[in-house]
């Protein structure tokens, strides 16, 4: 039988199938009764779904990471799409295949190391070229960047997201430094690398993404400048000499101000020119990818606009489409 994607239902659809628990929660209606709020994903997306009597010994049966094969009905609630279950049941990983439940990137990720190889080792500054080098060798580090996702449920919240987020960002900056001479190429290359890089250990995603530990109590900004100066101490074996003081300050400020505000995270604003580009550059990509996937993802068919997105504070216009626009430019002629 065809397997049902999350981004193939629609209101009214009936489920019968088996998805990852992203998240799980026990909560009581205004009555006190208790019932299930879940997330459920596969690799195209995620949906959210209830069931209702819901008892405490069933919701500890199963946890986040965790595949259940559930039965339903969907519908249309505020907006999104949902599924009201009937029945549920833990499904034995050894029965599934996870990589129908993890979403992945749509880009080819080999590619996108070869790209982003082809950037950084092209640099004519030593010093950064030979940090960038000891990450690249270090096979542990480059199996877990091009398998990370950059976010969890934000902006490229798939495994490859993270190298897919740094190599457009590595892209549009060779694309405009031309037109910012007074900015250090190099610097801004490597610091838009290193940005990201402390959530390869702050997520987990070999199952459901969630944060590690470490990740929940120390954060990737603290995580990826340890990761940085250890790998600049490494750098001076593969160079000959120590990397230079101020080139790594300049560096470390770059990942902790790149949010760009403390309403956002950061412990500092961004203080020089390369991490003001980094900045507004990482925000353009993470935006962008932002509308597209929400206008794109909408499920409904009967309205120009989105539902009101709460994480953007706006609906968004999705236009007639370029169905209706095509017929358009057929019937002028």
């Amino acid at each position: 039988m065809t397997r049902r994607y999350v981004n193939q239902l629609v209101h009214g659809d009936s489920v019968d199938e088996a998805f990852l628990v992203a998240d799980k929660q026990l909560r009581a209606n205004r009555q006190g009764n208790l019932y299930l709020h879940l997330e459920l994903r596969d690799k195209t997306g995620s949906v959210g779904a209830r069931l209702w009597n819901a008892t405490e010994n069933l919701a500890r049966l199963f946890e986040p990471g965790d595949f259940l094969h559930v039965r339903g009905k969907t519908q249309v609630f505020q907006g999104s799409l949902q599924i009201i279950l009937t029945h549920l049941e833990v499904v034995d990983p050894e029965h599934v295949d996870p990589e129908e439940f993890l979403p992945q990137s749509s880009q080819n990720v080999a590619k996108l190391m070869a790209r982003l190889r082809e950037i950084l080792l092209a640099m004519s500054n030593p010093h950064l070229r030979g940090l960038v080098e000891c990450f690249l060798i270090d096979d542990v580090f480059v199996r877990k960047f091009t398998t990370a996702p950059a976010g969890i449920k934000n902006h490229h919240a798939y495994q490859g997201g993270l190298v897919e987020h740094v190599v457009t960002l590595l892209n549009l900056a060779d694309r405009i430094t031309d037109l910012y001479p007074e900015i250090d190429r190099d610097l801004l290359l490597t610091g838009i690398f290193l940005h990201d890089v402390g959530k390869v250990d702050e997520l987990s995603y070999d199952r459901a993404f969630a944060y590690t530990d470490e990740g929940q109590l120390v954060g990737h900004l603290v995580m990826g400048v340890e990761m940085l100066a250890e790998k600049a101490r490494q750098s001076a074996d593969l160079t000959g000499e120590p990397f230079p003081a101020e080139l790594l300050l300049r560096l470390k400020h770059m990942i902790v101000s790149h949010h760009g505000s403390y309403e956002f995270g950061s412990p500092k604003l961004p203080m020089t020119l390369e991490a003001i580009a980094l900045h507004y550059l990482d925000n353009l990509d993470a935006k962008i990818h932002t509308f597209s996937r929400e206008i794109r993802d909408d499920p409904s068919r009967d309205s120009t606009w989105t539902p009101f997105q709460q994480s953007l504070g706006r609906r968004l216009f999705k236009g007639s489409g370029p169905a209706d626009g095509d017929a358009g430019a057929d019937a002028a002629v």
